[in-house]
């Protein structure tokens, strides 16, 4: 197969900015912090077996664990949104993604330094509580602030796939369900939400994976109490100068956030199409 000028212009692309990196990173993990060249002599899985004790394991869980409450935050809250919204009139569905959006256009660090001044103990949120007469709240600095901030950043990313599922869904089906006696929870339950899938699951990859490897809403709405995967590997080349310890957390984070893509989507395959059990 013959590529054109613009197909060698991507693949160096792809060699300068994804693979080159990529090998750097893979190297630096699978040798020792005092090799200075490149050689299999001195390839080691120190890095690997240091990482697989119970406190970095620990962070590791505590990542997921958050990650995977905010995900279920942000279907909870978004699937009824995003259903709302495309059963909407055009002109007014077009507003309400647009005030989605907007958000987005700002600067993530900014969107999360905006939290500081609504949780901190003189923010707005703690000033009208002790104005109707109660003790201000520890709202900053805690796992709480770190959901709510993962919620706020990543919940536009659950609800645009879902949003663009169901206004593309075929109504003929919904109203053959209507026809043969199915009231709107049970049309919903069968017909809707199954074929809705495939923009879920590409919502819940979208908020998960970015949540397990935060370290920004972490460091800002946790503070020291806390410390998730993404600020140990951020530690570890900003602070520590540990790259090869440091390579071999992302390395351990990237496989396992391959492992979630690949169950999301053989759980889509295995579910694309299948309109013949939903009745």
């Amino acid at each position: 197969m013959k590529l054109s000028k613009h197909g060698y212009f991507y693949l160096i692309w792809m060699a300068i900015f994804i693979a080159i990196p990529l090998f750097m990173v893979a190297y630096l993990a699978f040798t020792s912090g005092d090799s200075q060249s490149i050689s299999l002599a001195n390839f080691s899985l120190e890095n690997f077996k240091r990482f697989f004790t119970p406190m970095y394991l620990e962070v590791l869980k505590k990542s997921i664990q958050l990650a995977f409450i905010s995900t279920i935050i942000c279907f909870l809250l978004g699937y009824p949104v995003a259903y709302i919204i495309s059963k909407a009139k055009l002109k007014n569905r077009n507003i309400l993604i647009l005030l989605f959006v907007i958000p987005m256009w700002m600067n993530f660090l900014l969107r999360t330094y905006a939290w500081l001044t609504l949780l901190g103990k003189n923010g707005i949120i703690n000033l009208l509580i002790t104005k109707l007469g109660f003790q201000p709240l520890d709202l900053l600095y805690n796992d709480t602030a770190v959901l709510l901030g993962m919620v706020y950043n990543f919940l536009p990313f659950m609800v645009l796939p879902i949003f663009s599922v169901l206004t593309k869904m075929d109504n003929s089906l919904i109203e053959a369900s209507w026809d043969l006696g199915a009231n709107k929870l049970k049309t919903f339950l069968k017909v809707i939400f199954p074929l809705s899938l495939p923009g879920v699951l590409s919502g819940v990859t979208m908020v998960f994976i970015p949540a397990v490897s935060t370290f920004v809403i972490s460091s800002l709405l946790g503070g020291n109490k806390t410390y998730l995967i993404g600020n140990l590997i951020e530690q570890q080349f900003r602070y520590t100068g540990d790259w090869h310890f440091g390579s071999a957390m992302s390395i351990i984070l990237m496989v396992f956030i391959l492992i979630s893509m690949a169950l999301t989507s053989k759980f889509d395959k295995d579910k694309e199409g299948d309109v013949s059990g939903l009745w």
